[in-house]
């Protein structure tokens, strides 16, 4: 299993800061953004336009996640253990269990096969 780390990317520095705000607007407006294996623990993201992220292996331990749209970021893999997730929208890949799973134990989620 790969253990979170710190990235050298000036946006995943910004969201380690808490500069969301920021990083929206730093953020390319195509592509997507590589946050693979991210340590993003305890993290209030509330405001993150996270379309186009790929947070795979990423950690969310303790992060704000309350009201995030993430149907559109690659979450294979990531770990929500303890996040606050009220009101997220997650990838349909993703089963309730797996999500379920993933915040109470930190299990790392699973994609549906399609």
């Amino acid at each position: 299993m790969n253990q979170p780390r710190q990235l050298e990317n000036p946006l995943y520095r910004l969201l380690h800061d808490e500069k969301v705000a920021e990083f929206n607007k730093q953020k390319p407006h195509d592509g997507s953004v590589d946050l693979r294996g991210a340590d993003l623990r305890g993290l209030d993201l509330r405001l993150l336009d996270a379309n186009r992220i790929d947070f795979t292996d990423a950690y969310f331990r303790g992060a704000d996640l309350r009201g995030l749209d993430l149907r559109e970021s690659n979450l294979e893999g990531a770990s929500i253990a303890h996040a606050q997730i009220s009101g997220a929208y997650f990838p349909v890949q993703l089963s309730a269990d797996e999500i379920l799973l993933s915040m109470q134990f930190g299990t790392r989620m699973r994609y549906r096969p399609t």
